[in-house]
């Protein structure tokens, strides 16, 4: 079941779904929209071999903090939410980039938020045919949260848990 706004408001207020910093604008008719942080991760153009089995990944990225990036064509980046999230057992939620975003050709692969996710979001980032300046802060992704049958029996505490800022990709 997808959550509507009256939904997400009885979840917010009982603290059972935290955001924060939390402001009341960011609540839309089924989902909650997230904004920018101030830093990104490029990806290389490297012939160097990435190792999925090795656990260092850094020397594949450069880490840029700034208030406005440009997205290059097809330039594959990684984004961070300003919000800190923390969801209950029994939520789940599907991320989406908000739409006019997508109208200028950027895109995001398909991505979920697990039921007891804790921390900042790193979102996967596809640049169009253009180049594209984001700015910190603003709204750029919509949460589509859906309520599961019943609280997980295993909830999420994988290698993400607890991230702040960008966070590389691990293997381990």
């Amino acid at each position: 079941m997808i959550l509507s706004d009256f939904d997400l408001w009885n979840y917010i207020r009982t603290g059972r779904l935290r955001i924060d910093p939390f402001t009341e604008e960011i609540v839309r008719e089924n989902g909650v929209d997230l904004r920018i942080g101030n830093s990104i991760g490029r990806l290389k153009r490297t012939g160097r071999v990435l190792d999925t089995r090795s656990r260092d990944t850094r020397e594949f990225y450069e880490i840029e903090e700034g208030e406005n990036f440009i997205i290059m064509p097809h330039e594959h980046v990684l984004l961070h939410t300003v919000e800190y999230l923390s969801l209950p057992r029994d939520l789940m939620a599907f991320v989406n980039l908000r739409s006019s975003f997508a109208r200028v050709g950027l895109t995001l692969p398909p991505t979920i938020v697990d039921a007891h996710f804790q921390g900042q979001l790193t979102i996967e980032l596809v640049g169009g045919e253009f180049p594209v300046r984001l700015y910190a802060n603003d709204r750029f992704i919509h949460l589509v949260f859906a309520k599961l049958s019943s609280e997980v029996d295993k909830a999420y505490q994988g290698k993400y848990q607890g991230q702040r800022g960008v966070k590389l990709p691990s293997f381990d």
